[in-house]
């Protein structure tokens, strides 16, 4: 408990910061994963190519090769961000990805008829996906796209490797302390738990709220 106890400084910084990249890249990369759906099923073949080709490159690229060349290869094109911003924009490019797929499956559980049904009333294809298919979805995929979440958390110990000081970094403050590593990363393993908790919460919540009988 003292590893806990004497180092709380390093680790409720560090678990803030987790939480902080965790929330903005949560948000971006529903945001931006929505918008690669509707391209993924929109009827413009220059929209659907965009999306299959960002959707097939992203999930390929290895995670850690996503921040490398955020940090390296960026500021060549004369685009830099400091590295906490610079985490948000690799996890969310990252993980929108895989929001995207998820959500595309539960676009393809909606009944055909449905969409066909709401362009015979005129209604055009922003509509149909807003008004129609994407709110069916989002009920369907609520597991799929909290796993992607829990897996977005557990990435961002990443960023601790390109100098973004958040959970995955407790270990080099905790060395230089003469801290016992192990029962650091013990404490660090439980942080990750609590956080997983509520999303666990949150999804069985969503679940029986917005359950669809089929």
């Amino acid at each position: 408990m003292h590893v806990l106890t004497d180092n709380w400084d390093v680790f409720g910084s560090h678990f803030l910061e987790t939480i902080k990249l965790f929330l903005i890249a949560a948000v971006g990369s529903m945001v931006l994963g929505t918008l690669l759906a509707a391209m993924r099923v929109s009827p413009v073949p220059a929209l659907r190519g965009f999306g299959s080709t960002y959707v097939l490159l992203l999930r390929n690229t290895p995670l850690t090769l996503v921040f490398a060349l955020q940090v390296f290869a960026l500021p060549k094109l004369g685009v830099t961000f400091d590295f906490t911003t610079g985490a948000c924009v690799a996890l969310t490019a990252y993980t929108s990805a895989f929001v995207c797929e998820a959500l595309r499956s539960g676009i393809n559980t909606v009944p055909v008829g449905q969409a066909e049904a709401a362009r015979a009333l005129g209604m055009t294809f922003t509509q149909v996906l807003t008004n129609v298919v994407l709110p069916q979805a989002f009920r369907t995929v609520v597991p799929p796209l909290v796993s992607v979440l829990n897996a977005m958390l557990k990435n961002t110990t990443v960023a601790a490797g390109f100098s973004v000081a958040e959970a995955g970094a407790i270990t080099f403050y905790l060395s230089e302390r003469g801290e016992n590593q192990i029962y650091g990363l013990l404490w660090i393993a439980i942080g990750f738990l609590v956080l997983v908790v509520p999303l666990v919460a949150v999804q069985r919540m969503l679940e029986r709220r917005w359950k669809v009988a089929r």
